[in-house]
């Protein structure tokens, strides 16, 4: 059986598609990190004496802009395949990129921040659904762990990469920006079409059943449609329904952080930018090097205690961290961060992958990353705020509370019928 799920494991890696897939989160979430966490959040600071909550808000447009869009996306991908799709994604991004470059007045950043939304809203749905149904449940924590793995190595990357060519200017960081968004758009102009997007998934017959679906409800209101479209996906999951809140959840606790992170290292811990680098890279590279043979561990061994394990970790070592000034310790506890989260995304996400059905994959897995999403909304917000009102350790604080919340109902998950854990 181990022989088996390696082997399948090993052709999925080798799949041309999940290749261009991996290549285009990998340079998108590059991009996307270098924005959000390097530019950005200094620049509104510091040329715009904007407050931590202003930023917030700020960088939450691109979220509720990321957010909008997933949903109604999954569902396209399964109507159109994954080719166009993404390239409205890539031009969108591109488009905020050229934007940023070109211009300085708040309001064009604003507009900026709101269409790296847009851009970047088709890019999970289309990631994490080609690559699990290239994969089956048979290898979905080693997919997950391998995507999450081009995330990480993405986000982390480029604020590491780019703080190296921020000196005086930011005209060559920009430079650099532009020329991986037209090495996407190439990338993502090779993806399936329609046709090929239904074979991949075994769907060849889905036109045929889905006219004949519209032609029985073509009298009905277009909010009636929607609705009863819901319905039948809903009747067709295999979910508790504890696991909404906790992917809200889930990712309130990295909403709450995002827009503070590089202020809290540049402001409290008086760190300069190629120490924040060396950090950033030590809890990254923690991640990264657990995220395989945890996603191994998982396919064979189920996702219940490597999320018992997660929560627990990530949550102590949060709340300690935004008390922690002395710079050895803060470096200790970033690497139990790391540790906490590798053994929660692979299991996360697979978690996650058995309570979807193979029909409407696209559209449930853009309508479970929806609500993934509005956790990180509602936490850039509320990131910004805490941090005026009660001082910079309160996002950290908050966020490792939600994950101890996070893990009692964990607890309760893994107890209901509805979900299968193995």
């Amino acid at each position: 059986m181990s022989i088996a799920k390696g082997w399948a494991g090993k052709k999925v890696l080798s799949s041309p598609f999940v290749v261009q897939l991996l290549i285009i989160m990998y340079l998108v979430e590059f991009v996307k990190g270098a924005l959000l966490v390097s530019i950005l959040p200094v620049y509104m600071r510091q040329s715009l004496d904007l407050s931590a909550y202003a930023v917030g808000w700020a960088l939450a447009l691109q979220y509720i802009g990321d957010n909008a869009f997933r949903s109604p996306l999954g569902w396209v991908i399964d109507r159109i395949g994954y080719r166009y799709v993404m390239v409205f994604g890539v031009l969108f991004t591109t488009a905020s990129v050229v934007i940023i470059t070109f211009t300085s007045g708040l309001g064009w950043i604003v507009v900026a921040c709101l269409l790296l939304g847009i851009g970047t809203s088709p890019l999970w749905p289309c990631v994490i659904n080609g690559a699990t149904t290239v994969a089956g449940n048979e290898s979905s924590g080693t997919i997950m762990s391998v995507v999450y793995m081009a995330w990480l190595t993405g986000v982390g990357c480029g604020p590491i990469v780019i703080n190296f060519f921020i000196v005086h200017t930011y005209t060559p960081a920009f430079r650099i920006l532009l020329v991986m968004m037209i090495v996407v758009i190439l990338v993502a102009w090779f993806l399936p079409g329609r046709k090929q997007s239904l074979a991949l998934e075994n769907r060849d017959d889905a036109p045929v059943a889905a006219a004949s679906e519209l032609t029985s409800e073509e009298r009905l209101p277009v909010l009636a449609r929607i609705r009863r479209y819901f319905a039948r996906v809903g009747k067709s999951l295999h979910a508790s329904k504890l696991l909404y809140p906790a992917m809200f959840m889930q990712n309130f606790a990295l909403g709450l952080l995002t827009p503070v992170l590089t202020q809290f290292a540049r402001t409290v811990l008086h760190l300069s930018p190629q120490q924040y680098s060396l950090y950033l890279i030590c809890s990254g590279a923690v991640i990264v090097l657990g995220l395989i043979p945890v996603g191994k561990w998982v396919d064979k061994f189920g996702t219940k205690w490597f999320l018992h394990a997660g929560f627990l970790v990530a949550a102590i070592s949060l709340s300690v961290l935004g008390y922690t000034r002395n710079l050895p310790l803060v470096m200790v506890i970033i690497a139990f961060v790391g540790v906490g989260y590798a053994c929660i995304i692979p299991a996360w996400n697979a978690l996650i992958a058995q309570a979807i059905p193979k029909a409407e994959r696209g559209a449930v897995w853009g309508f479970f990353l929806t609500i993934e999403g509005l956790g990180t909304v509602f936490g850039s917000i509320m990131s910004g705020k805490l941090w005026d009102m009660m001082g910079p350790h309160a996002p950290f604080l908050v966020s490792g509370v939600d994950l101890l919340l996070l893990f009692v109902l964990h607890l309760f998950i893994t107890r209901h019928k509805a979900v299968v854990v193995r």
